[in-house]
């Protein structure tokens, strides 16, 4: 049985920004993340942060409140259509997290069971590009 997804979809994209004085001026994305559920979104900022409070609990003793039921509100935000950041400062870094809902264009599923057949024809680079 053939099932059509519809084109277009409803979900949130997440990512995490960084700025020190190794990057300069500018913030460097480490890391994004989609997914369909608002809930999910958070989920994944809450475990990216947890992750780091862990490290230093004294630095990031302002974010307990957010990871412990703050967050909350942020999933409800999310669902409402409204984007959520969530920023913390430790020494002489910034990390950023945001979450926003958006719509994704379904052109190809991430599974290979699923993928068109021109999938198959695509030979990916072993090296980097050669400027000439």
């Amino acid at each position: 049985m053939n099932h059509l997804t519809p084109l277009i979809h409803h979900g949130y994209w997440c990512e995490c920004w960084t700025q020190s004085p190794t990057t300069g001026d500018a913030a460097v994305l480490l890391a994004s993340f989609d997914t369909t559920s608002a809930a999910h979104a958070v989920r994944w900022i809450r475990v990216a942060l947890r992750t780091l409070a862990s490290v230093d609990p004294d630095a990031f003793a302002g974010a307990w409140g957010w990871l412990t039921g703050g967050y909350v509100a942020d999933i409800e935000a999310l669902a409402g259509t409204e984007p959520c950041t969530i920023s913390i400062r430790h020494k002489d870094t910034h990390v950023q997290w945001t979450a926003r809902p958006v719509l994704f264009l379904g052109l190809a599923h991430r599974q290979a069971d699923n993928l068109p057949a021109c999938a198959g024809k695509f030979t990916p680079l072993t090296a980097a590009p050669v400027p000439h």
